[in-house]
């Protein structure tokens, strides 16, 4: 019920300040949207978009090691001594 208040409040606010314009509005709802967004996101405590590509990066380096281990593991069990 407060979530919902905070929201009404806000567009209380803005039709107080003489924002009726669709423009004026849609913007004033998006930045809004956009705030409760990132107070979400905060709470959350998610990683960033540099820190997300970083740890991708991370993960294909390795991917790339298991890969290489895996063909070498193959190539000496595959070799069999001669009697």
């Amino acid at each position: 019920m407060s979530k919902s208040r905070f929201v009404f409040d806000k567009f209380a606010k803005v039709l107080e300040q003489g924002l009726v314009s669709y423009k004026d509005l849609s913007d004033e709802v998006i930045n809004v949207l956009k705030s409760k967004r990132d107070e979400i996101i905060f709470r959350m405590k998610l990683a960033s978009k540099e820190e997300i590509e970083i740890l991708n990066k991370r993960i294909a380096i390795l991917e790339k090691k298991i890969e290489q281990t895996k063909k070498v593991k193959k190539s000496r069990s595959s070799k069999k001594a001669k009697k």
